[in-house]
């Protein structure tokens, strides 16, 4: 028994479709988040409408090889505009956008309200383009979205370096031979024509969503345009699998929302847990690099002051109370420092960490004097910033660049053992 006999034809279809419909759209999707072009989705989608009601009164059919031809015509139309807008005006792009989905939008709603109010024959079921309506798939639509989904993935992969060139560098995408002009128009093209597919599964005002919310899910997991547009395929796959699973066991729940819930929550935990790029990763790192930070000017101080009480600590050190009580600790884990009647003080291996910082921290000091010409009493600063992210790469480098010099911009020493 398969998985269609499972759950019933009509419904294998549905899910097949949407999943189909998704992640074809989110491939292209991600050029336009990596274009920074996350609202000509938008644009695009809601100038499909006009097309859709212009192509049903021209022939009073509903068959997707008619209403699709219009879509795309009117969606292509609205880039034009929108480009038009930006290069012969002071308008800029986002305010160009939004001129554009307003005034198409306006449009297709005024049509839509005039076929409803005037008696066309076979009318009904023109208003799900606003709102989507997965779960009316039927074989022949999915065959029509479905040629359109595999001529738009088959284009991606003949043009793949292409797209990746000039997606993020246009300018070298010319000098290296590449026409910029025709490499935008036919990304714009197929991103008229993958917001055509999505439009059925979500609709015209949740397209947007499904274009760009896994792109930018899936970027908080990668730095490679490979992985990202295959983690943003997988990513409006399963918003589909879920989305159309939950509106089949709770009957009466739209589809197309119920997808855009799901990206919606994986976008959420990408955004939060995601290992590189997520928020919660973020703040532990650079509570890590805190703590870091604070340890090793604890160092300098007792390098400086060979013994020091608690008190003496928090009058030299500005630093809350907390965060030196803390450091301290880390730094006698380590055995940095060790504690002798009331009063801190490093051991050797904390002497010798100690040094390194000094020593960064002046060497840094005399590379700002004697390569930027900065004048020495104003590279205190910044030499206290570089100390602490100064790797052991970076570290032999500028020795090396400064040729071991003995003494900073203070004349003070620079310890190297």
């Amino acid at each position: 028994m398969n998985i269609a006999e499972i759950i019933g034809t009509n419904n294998f279809m549905v899910l097949f479709g949407s999943v189909l419909l998704t992640a074809s759209t989110a491939v292209i999707g991600s050029f336009s988040y990596v274009r920074r072009q996350a609202l000509i989705g938008d644009a695009i989608a809601h100038a499909l409408l006009p097309g859709i009601c212009l192509a049903f009164m021209w022939t009073g059919s509903k068959s997707p090889w008619v209403l699709v031809p219009g879509a795309i015509l009117t969606g292509w139309l609205s880039v034009l505009c929108q480009e038009t807008i930006v290069k012969y005006s002071k308008i800029k792009e986002d305010a160009a956008l939004g001129i554009v989905l307003s005034v198409f939008f306006a449009f297709g709603i005024v049509l839509l309200t005039y076929i409803q109010q005037h008696g066309y024959a076979s009318q009904s079921g023109l208003d799900k383009f606003l709102f989507g309506n997965a779960a009316s798939l039927l074989l022949p639509d999915l065959l029509s979205f479905g040629l359109l989904a595999l001529a738009v993935l088959l284009l991606v992969l003949a043009f793949y370096k292409e797209f990746l060139t000039y997606s993020f560098d246009p300018n070298f995408a010319e000098t290296v031979g590449m026409s910029s002009t025709w490499l935008r128009l036919l990304l714009n093209g197929l991103t008229v024509v993958a917001v055509v597919i999505g439009i059925q599964a979500v609709g015209v005002v949740l397209m947007a969503a499904v274009l760009i919310t896994p792109a930018a899910a899936a970027r908080s997991w990668t730095h490679r345009l490979p992985t990202m547009i295959l983690l943003a395929a997988a990513f409006s796959g399963s918003s589909a699998i879920a989305g159309v699973s939950i509106s089949m066991l709770a009957s009466g729940l739209p589809t197309g929302p119920l997808i855009v819930v799901v990206l919606s929550l994986i976008a959420v935990v990408s955004f939060l847990f995601a290992p590189q790029k997520g928020l919660i990763s973020r703040n532990r790192r650079q509570q890590f690099h805190q703590r870091k930070i604070n340890r090793e000017n604890l160092l300098k101080l007792l390098y400086h002051h060979r013994s020091l009480g608690l008190k003496a600590i928090y009058e030299r050190r500005p630093m809350e109370e907390q965060s030196i009580k803390k450091g301290l600790a880390e730094l006698q884990q380590a055995q940095w420092v060790r504690q002798e009647n009331k009063a801190y003080q490093l051991t050797e291996p904390g002497e010798k960490a100690a040094r390194r910082i000094i020593k960064l921290h002046r060497l840094w000091e005399y590379y700002l004097s004697h390569k930027v010409h900065i004048a020495p009493d104003h590279v205190h600063e910044d030499a206290e910033m570089m100390e602490h992210i100064l790797t052991p790469e970076m570290e032999a480098l500028l020795e090396k660049e400064l040729g071991f010099p003995e003494k900073d911009p203070h004349q003070s020493e620079i310890p190297y053992h």
